[in-house]
């Protein structure tokens, strides 16, 4: 059998981007070195897209005032979301959700426009555009790790006002604000962890076997 793997050494670094990945909401105001910026912009172009459709687009914001204008979409989105969180509405509201103001790259991580011409792989599954553009967003997250920097998947906005405000075609969605800059430090776990909202399920709870909910029987 032929042995493609990468070397041990070159193994280690993939599965250590992956585990120190971080959806980072600190960061130290600066710029991205732009030959590295648009190696970032190539890992996320090399992502899997059904029928390679490549959904993709990617909005980069480089105005201040518009960077502000979307620091307050999601400031009114935080505080409904607040609202809907009902009696943890307090403790959300203690939380930092984006570094909009802060991080040294803004990006809208787009769905294109004319999907329906893709039928290839999304007759009965449509939303596998969404899913593509989700694994470009990790191959931009995981390349950033590799870099040292750290990047935000900020959701917390209106994808209707977004679209307007960045005078986007019908049929195209935001589906994500991505903050990318330079960090302090990574977190050494997931922030929600470490703040107390959420902790992680173990890998076992999650895989099943040959049925839903079947686990598999202890040796």
């Amino acid at each position: 059998m032929i042995d493609h793997r990468f070397s041990e050494t070159e193994r280690a670094a993939v599965y250590r981007a992956i585990a120190e990945r971080r959806d980072m909401r600190h960061f130290i105001p600066g710029p991205v070195d732009p030959v590295v910026f648009k190696r970032l912009l190539a890992a996320a172009h090399q992502a899997p897209s059904v029928g390679l459709m490549q959904p993709w687009r990617f909005i980069r914001i480089t105005d201040p005032q518009l960077r502000n204008a979307l620091a307050s979409l999601v400031e009114e989105e935080r505080v409904r979301t607040a609202t809907a969180l009902a009696e943890r509405s307090d403790e959300f509201m203690r939380l930092k959700v984006d570094g909009i103001r802060e991080c040294g790259e803004l990006l809208v991580a787009t769905l294109g426009d004319q999907r329906e011409q893709h039928i290839f792989g999304r007759r009965t599954l449509p939303e596998m555009d969404l899913a593509s553009v989700a694994c470009a967003i990790q191959n931009l997250w995981l390349a950033a790790r590799a870099e040292g920097l750290g990047m935000g998947w900020v959701s917390l906005f209106d994808p209707v006002q977004l679209a307007l405000l960045l005078k986007m075609p019908a049929n195209s969605k935001p589906v994500a604000i991505l903050c990318l800059g330079h960090v302090e430090a990574f977190y050494p776990a997931p922030m929600l962890k470490l703040v107390g909202w959420t902790d992680e399920r173990p890998l076992d709870e999650l895989v099943f076997h040959n049925t839903w909910g079947s686990i598999e029987p202890k040796k």
